[in-house]
């Protein structure tokens, strides 16, 4: 009974997500990521273009994230912000100017619906001239931004430059206050050995000036 429970609760999940599905189509931002998990943090399994349907299988209040998936199969995470409940603009309108048209062959008395189908035309057409208007806009801001990236990663070139020219410079003074060492040694060496010499030669002429004088002194008494 428990392997017959086991074998039939994994059906009967997959069974629930496929019923609990409602369609959903990416909005008019003309690609969205579907991430591996809720986050930004997750990676990008695919991009999604704006007018394709999707299957929501759970929605996620909390991160802002729904989990779908395409009519390939693939799940993953989208931004819940980015679905709708019903097709796009675009494709709204590409399918009113399809019953425009037939409208017009057919030559069909309805004028109310006509009506309707151009009032929902020129909406859809001045959604999409916003779109675009957004669009431009996007791409002015990404463009400054990178911009602003090309500016950073000059300034730390600079920054990589000035620290190896920093990091040069303080072996050099490292190396030169080593030698002023060398040099202050030396000189002491120096001053110690004149000073060893001097004392060498007060000595030497300590012994040897007496010597002298009794010298001198023995050939006067001799006289």
């Amino acid at each position: 009974m428990k392997k017959l429970i086991r074998i039939l609760l994994p059906a009967a999940l997959m069974l629930a997500g496929v019923v609990s599905a409602e369609p959903a189509w990416v909005a008019d931002r003309f690609e969205i990521t579907l991430r591996s998990g809720p986050s930004t943090g997750n990676a990008i399994q695919l991009m999604v273009s704006s007018g394709t349907r999707l299957e929501v299988l759970e929605r996620d209040a909390e991160s802002g994230y729904s989990r779908v998936r395409t009519q390939g199969g693939t799940e993953g995470w989208v931004l819940s912000r980015y679905l709708m409940d019903e097709p796009g603009a675009r494709e709204r309108l590409s399918s009113l100017t399809s019953q425009l048209t037939s409208a017009n062959v057919r030559g069909t008395s309805l004028d109310s619906q006509l009506r309707a189908i151009r009032s929902e035309y020129d909406t859809a057409r001045r959604r999409i001239a916003a779109l675009e208007r957004d669009k431009a806009a996007v791409e002015e801001e990404l463009a400054g931004i990178r911009r602003t990236a090309a500016n950073v990663l000059g300034i730390n070139e600079q920054n990589k430059s000035l620290m190896e020219r920093l990091a040069a410079a303080q072996i050099r003074a490292d190396t030169l206050e080593q030698e002023n060492r060398e040099l202050a040694s030396q000189t002491t060496r120096y001053w110690f050995m004149a000073g060893a010499l001097v004392l060498l030669v007060g000595v030497i002429l300590g012994i040897w000036l007496p010597r002298v004088r009794w010298q001198r002194r023995s050939r006067y008494d001799r006289f």
